[in-house]
């Protein structure tokens, strides 16, 4: 069992940054972790995916070169570091585990998810 609390989200500015936590525990039987959003009114949809021990890691389009998805193994804790945010970001974003995902861009592959975090971004 794998059980996810992500922290970090709030209010910020266009332009602004904020940096999201994922703490993970049982994580050793997961493979990836990955941050998906939802904005209102709209599907979940991937973020970013980063292996645990070592590998590709992957990015959205939509956030390639503004978000830095990272880990630190010794805290079972994955982060999201979120720059340049836009209006639409704003979003409630999760975290989710993968036991050993064929695509970790989608949704069905992972196992485990939080119960999110509210980011918001104004104009």
């Amino acid at each position: 069992q794998v059980q996810l609390v992500e922290s970090g989200g709030g209010l910020v500015q266009t332009g602004g940054s904020l940096r999201l936590s994922c703490a993970a525990s049982g994580r050793t039987f997961s493979s990836y972790m990955g941050w998906f959003r939802q904005a209102p009114g709209k599907e979940r949809e991937f973020v970013a995916a980063i292996p645990w021990n070592g590998g590709a890691v992957y990015y959205a389009d939509s956030v390639q070169g503004r978000f830095t998805i990272s880990r630190d193994n010794a805290k079972n804790t994955v982060y999201l570091q979120m720059n340049t945010l836009k209006p639409e970001d704003t979003a409630v974003y999760f975290c989710a585990a993968a036991l050993n995902p064929a695509n970790v861009r989608l949704q069905p592959y992972y196992d485990y998810w939080g119960q999110g975090t509210q980011v918001t971004v104004s104009s």
